[in-house]
């Protein structure tokens, strides 16, 4: 059973409150505290080992937070599994795509859509043509999501087959048939050829000004300064810096963490 959050965290989308995550005696992620707001695009920067992979899969539910709170749209997310997260609106992608690569993207996407079936299972197991009418309509969603995504020309290729950028479109487009709140991006650009990257950013945009919020993890910082509205920098497990890109970029602490410069 999950329990209602106290209103200070039910005031936003997304409330991360004093989370840890401990392996052994070392801090992964370091009491890290922020939150989001719907519609919000909010960037996340750090070197590597800065605990931002570690800091979303404890929103996701892939790793238990050792302290703190995660609240999700007024739900506290602590004792949650992925899915059930996912069910909530809360999805994520991650860093090296996770593609089924003998299914086609076409079918890919399939398998990312909701089973709602077994909310009806007996209609479903007595009703043919209900079960039909769904999978129509399933099949429909995906390719409204191909299409919006310039996928419909590699609809039926296996995604064995893709580029890195595709793969990460078609991961993208998994997602996207959840009809998710937010949606948690790990490095969407590493590995991806420039022109892909502009296209990437440009579904990120539109999905952003259709309500979906969405949090960036991203090393390509010119990108992510770019996207985001407001950027928060991690180093060795804390928050180092947040609030606008560039004042970020420029703070001195963050020019340092990155030995060199950022901006």
């Amino acid at each position: 059973m999950t329990s209602p959050a106290h209103n200070v965290a039910a005031e936003h989308l997304l409330a991360v409150e004093q989370v840890s995550c401990v392996y052994g005696g070392f801090k992964a992620v370091d009491s890290v505290s922020f939150s989001l707001q719907p519609s919000e695009l909010l960037g996340i920067a750090g070197t590597n080992g800065a605990g931002k992979s570690t800091l979303f899969a404890a929103i996701a539910g892939q790793q238990r937070a050792s302290t703190g709170t995660i609240v999700f749209n007024g739900t506290d997310l602590t004792r949650l599994e992925p899915y059930q997260r996912a069910r909530l609106g809360l999805v994520r992608t991650f860093q090296i795509p996770r593609e089924f690569k003998s299914l086609t993207v076409h079918e890919n996407l399939l398998a990312g859509a909701p089973n709602k079936e077994g909310e009806q299972l007996f209609a479903a197991l007595v009703n043919t043509r209900a079960r039909q009418q769904r999978e129509r309509e399933l099949s429909e969603k995906a390719d409204e999501v191909l299409e919006f995504l310039n996928l419909s020309k590699v609809r039926n290729v296996p995604a064995l087959n893709l580029s890195g950028g595709q793969k990460k479109l078609v991961e993208l487009g998994r997602v996207l048939m959840l009809e998710p709140r937010c949606i948690l991006l790990d490095e969407p650009f590493a590995g991806v050829n420039p022109v892909l990257i502009d296209q990437l950013s440009e579904h990120i945009v539109t999905l952003n000004q259709r309500g979906i919020a969405f949090v960036l993890i991203e090393h390509h910082l010119q990108a992510l300064k770019k996207l985001a509205k407001r950027l928060i920098v991690m180093d060795r497990g804390s928050i180092l810096a947040q609030g606008d890109p560039q004042s970020v970029l420029d703070d001195p602490q963050v020019q340092l963490a990155y030995m060199g410069g950022v901006a």
